[in-house]
């Protein structure tokens, strides 16, 4: 199986795929604010009859100024219904509800109607091919007004071709008409992207509420039977999961020959993130992880190398699972596994076997296995210093908002973002009805409930239609910290409070290293992507003698492709804005 393995990922080195480079997981930065300005039309018009030509010039003019739609939006509302098109993931949830026609959607759709006089349809985009089927739509002119992609690359090289509206005017001029945009997002986020040198905002980045990235995490029940402790570091890390391999009959019986000791993906370098970072240099300068960082998997980072060169021997002690390259994006063939309780360790987001309610992987391991089940997370991989060394995002790593050129209602599209983004909204969404979605604990606490049917959220939290957030917020602040860990249906909460706690030891948040377009990024996003993944899992699969050529090699053809020159780029931006210096401030 292993020689199959190879020789499907040698042959994809040929294949380019488009498979979207970007990831829905899963921060906190203090966010601006700005005044909710209202604006009176008439307020500046004198009831003066005499007053002269000079003056009545005045007071057009002012009154231009205090309504920038020129009459068309009234108290908030257009005056003539408008109609916009809004993207949205289909996640191909097995029980899930019609990502377009739910309660939430329909609950949208009335408000929007009912506060802006906008009509709101919404438009399907596999979330598994965003980058694929965005290119194709926009290629086609049959792009949603209101587009999201974390690819910002692909956004880029559509803007270049006159396919993307410029949204500085629109966030700027509107600006008092979009209260809640402004006080949730801030201009940390609404011009994360804009361009230093020529002004332009190609798009807004959402926010992430919550910067909680990735976990490790291990059967605490199979630890119990071997008498073993939680790992600490690396090595303990390793004993533990030769222990499972080694123990497999004590610990699955008759399906001995299903266990999976550590479990990896086709992406390896998001699901072994913690482990590769812990062989960066934890005082990598902030020029050096950027000029080497195009994407957040760090093929290109110092360090990379040695990490996978473990994880390769790990594959060929019999550690890793076999075919863990074979099953792309939206595969269910790794978590079913997980959920019949073949698999003794993985990473990946911060809070993966707890999301998705009564199909959770704890809850449906806990059905198949038993109710001592479960996974637990621990922090064991340590970096040269002792610490963790953990890359984290910042609150502005998140989705990219953009309106292509055929959005012919920028306005109502920016009056869209404005109620998604404004508190109330985002707190019904994430949390829906009292008594059908969730329930109020005696001191307040939001505790989540099993939904069903069209109530049911086929992403976390609803992120897919809060748009402009990513992660639990609630209106009280202090009620959304107390509810997080309450906020999994049928989930320990101390579970989740662990996982929240370590997955925030030992941070390091991004910095916005804002240099600029780097031209030769432009459209290498998927191609790039591509090309990593083959790079992991060749060299992760190859035998320990033929580690380092494939390794190599890869990386070779990975840099010739266009990597290279982008890191070139980047260094030639970096010193051009920043000079000398190798550190960004805080």
């Amino acid at each position: 199986m292993k020689k199959k393995l190879l020789s499907v990922l040698l042959a994809g080195c040929m294949v380019i795929s488009l498979a979207a480079c970007g990831s829905d997981d899963s921060g906190n930065a203090a966010q601006d604010s700005a005044e909710t300005q209202t604006t009176d039309t008439a307020a500046d018009t004198s009831t003066d009859t005499a007053q002269d030509t000079s003056s009545e010039d005045a007071s057009a003019g002012d009154e231009a100024v205090a309504d920038p739609t020129n009459g068309e939006v009234v108290d908030g509302k257009f005056v003539d219904t408008r109609k916009i098109t809004v993207e949205v993931y289909d996640r191909g949830n097995d029980d899930g509800s019609d990502p377009t026609n739910n309660n939430y959607t329909k609950w949208i759709k009335e408000q929007m109607l009912e506060k802006h006089n906008v009509e709101v349809e919404f438009v399907a985009v596999p979330r598994w091919t965003e980058v694929e089927q965005i290119n194709n739509l926009l290629a086609a002119g049959d792009a949603p007004d209101i587009c999201l992609t974390y690819d910002y690359p692909t956004v880029q090289t559509y803007a270049n071709m006159g396919g993307v509206l410029d949204l500085s005017s629109y966030v700027d001029d509107y600006k008092d008409m979009l209260p809640n945009l402004w006080n949730w997002l801030g201009e940390t986020n609404i011009y994360w992207d804009k361009d230093p040198v020529d002004g332009t905002l190609w798009a807004i980045e959402g926010k992430r509420a919550v910067t909680n990235r990735i976990n490790t995490f291990v059967r605490k029940d199979w630890l119990d039977k071997l008498g073993l402790e939680e790992p600490t570091t690396r090595q303990e890390f390793e004993d533990m999961i030769i222990a499972f391999r080694d123990n497999a009959e004590t610990l699955l019986g008759a399906d001995a020959d299903k266990m999976i000791p550590y479990s990896v993906s086709f992406d390896v370098g998001w699901r072994a993130a913690l482990l590769i970072e812990s062989f960066i240099d934890p005082d990598v300068s902030d020029y050096e992880y950027y000029v080497n960082g195009f994407d957040d998997r760090a093929l290109t980072q110092n360090g990379t190398k040695e990490a996978v060169r473990l994880l390769n021997k790990w594959y060929n002690e019999g550690l890793l699972w076999d075919d863990f390259a074979l099953y792309g994006s939206g595969d269910s063939t790794e978590d079913d596994m997980i959920k019949a309780g073949y698999v003794g360790a993985f990473m990946h987001n911060w809070d993966y076997p707890y999301r998705d309610g009564e199909n959770s992987i704890q809850t449906n391991l806990e059905r198949m296995v038993g109710p001592d089940a479960k996974f637990v997370v621990v922090d064991c991989f340590e970096d040269s210093k002792g610490g963790h060394n953990k890359f984290i995002t910042s609150s502005a790593g998140d989705r990219k908002i953009f309106f292509p050129t055929t959005n012919t209602e920028p306005l109502a599209s920016m009056m869209y973002l404005d109620f998604i983004s404004t508190p109330e909204v985002i707190e019904y969404l994430q949390i829906g009805e009292e008594g059908i979605t969730h329930n109020k604990l005696e001191d307040g606490t939001i505790e989540i409930t099993a939904a069903t049917g069209e109530d049911i959220q086929n992403s976390g939290f609803n992120i897919d239609y809060t748009i402009t957030c990513n992660g639990l917020h609630l209106v009280d602040d202090d009620l959304t910290l107390k509810s997080m860990a309450y906020s999994y249906s049928g989930i320990d909460p101390e579970l989740v409070e662990t996982a929240h706690k370590v997955c925030n030891t030992d941070t390091r948040p991004a910095k916005n290293v804002n240099v600029g377009a780097i031209a030769a990024e432009e459209g290498q996003g998927p191609t790039l992507a591509s090309k990593r993944d083959v790079v992991y899992d060749t060299a992760l699969s190859a035998s320990v003698e033929d580690f380092d050529k494939v390794w190599d090699d890869g990386i070779a053809d990975y840099l010739s492709s266009g990597g290279q020159a982008i890191m070139d780029e980047r260094a030639e931006k970096w010193k051009a804005t920043f000079g000398d210096t190798t550190s960004l401030p805080e």
